[in-house]
C-alpha cells in the first residue's frame, strides 16, 4: 500500500503544478530503502525551474517492491494526482553516483525474490509491449546542468531487470505518448545501510564482492539536494527537447 504523505497539502495550492516522486519499500534484508528516504524528504517541497516560473509541489509516495504491483500502484497514483512530472527512484547498492536511467526494457529476470516471494526468469513486463522505452526525461540537459553545479550524477544504460526496471517500464508504457515528463533515477545506498558481504543476498550482482567499508554510499542531504535540482531542471526543459537529449 502506497503512502502519500504530501497529497493532503496539494489542494491547498491550486495554482501549483504537481510532481509525483516515488520510492520503494525496503527489500533484500535492508531496514530502509534510500529511494523512499529521499522521496519523503522531498515531499511537500515547492520547486520552480527558475524564480519567475510557476511553482510545482512534490507529492511523494511509497510503492511496493513487488513485480506488477508496483505498476498497479503508480498507475493509481497518476490517476489520483494528475502530475505533470513523474520521477521514480530506486536503490542501487554498489553504485557511487546518482544515476539517471536511459532506457527501460520489457524483461523480468530476478536474481532474488521480490517482497511477495516472486522470482520471474526471462518474462516480459508487458506481453504486448515494445522491447524498450527511452526515458522521458531530458537526460543530457539534466546531466550537464547537475554536473556543472557539482552534483554527483551520471547516466546509466541499464536499470537492471528487477523491480526497478519493472516500475520504469510500466511508467513509460503508461505515459510514453502523453505530455507528462517521466523517468527513473537510481540512488546509492546511505552510509547507515552499508553492510558486510555475508549480510547481503548471495545472488546479488549489483555490488562489489569486496563489500564492507568499500561499498559506495552517499549522504541523505546530498541526494535530496541533487534530486531537488534534477526536478527543477526537468521542469525547465521544453517537451520537444527530450527525444534529442536522450
Amino acid at each position: 500500500m502506497a503512502t502519500t504523505t504530501g497529497s493532503q497539502n496539494a489542494s491547498a495550492r491550486p495554482s501549483a503544478g504537481r510532481v509525483l516522486v516515488t520510492g520503494f519499500e525496503p527489500f533484500d534484508g535492508h531496514l530502509l530503502n534510500v529511494s523512499w528516504e529521499v522521496a519523503r524528504a522531498l515531499d511537500g517541497k515547492l520547486i520552480a525551474s527558475d524564480p519567475a516560473s510557476r511553482l510545482f509541489q512534490v507529492i511523494s509516495a511509497q510503492v511496493p517492491c513487488r513485480f506488477g504491483r508496483c505498476i498497479d500502484e503508480i498507475n493509481r497514483l497518476i490517476d489520483t494526482i494528475a502530475p505533470e512530472l513523474v520521477i521514480s527512484l530506486g536503490q542501487a547498492e554498489g553504485r557511487a553516483d546518482i544515476t539517471i536511467e536511459r532506457v527501460a526494457i520489457n524483461v523480468r529476470d530476478a536474481r532474488i525474490a521480490d517482497n511477495d516471494g516472486h522470482q520471474p526468469v526471462d518474462e516480459p513486463v508487458s506481453p504486448n509491449g515494445p522491447y524498450a522505452y527511452p526515458s522521458g526525461l531530458p537526460l543530457r540537459a539534466m546531466l550537464r546542468s547537475l554536473q556543472a553545479d557539482g552534483h554527483p550524477v551520471a547516466l546509466s544504460n541499464s536499470a537492471g531487470t528487477f523491480v526497478c526496471n519493472d516500475l520504469f517500464y510500466g511508467l513509460m508504457h503508461r505515459l510514453s505518448h502523453s505530455r507528462v515528463r517521466c523517468g527513473f533515477i537510481h540512488l546509492p545506498i546511505l552510509p547507515v545501510q552499508r553492510r558486510s558481504e555475508r549480510e547481503r543476498s548471495a545472488d546479488r550482482d549489483d555490488a562489489p564482492r569486496s563489500f564492507s567499508a568499500q561499498t559506495p554510499t552517499l549522504p541523505l542531504e546530498v541526494q535530496v539536494a541533487t534530486l531537488e535540482a534534477a526536478i527543477a531542471c526537468a521542469l525547465a526543459q521544453p517537451l520537444l527537447s527530450q527525444e534529442k537529449s536522450s
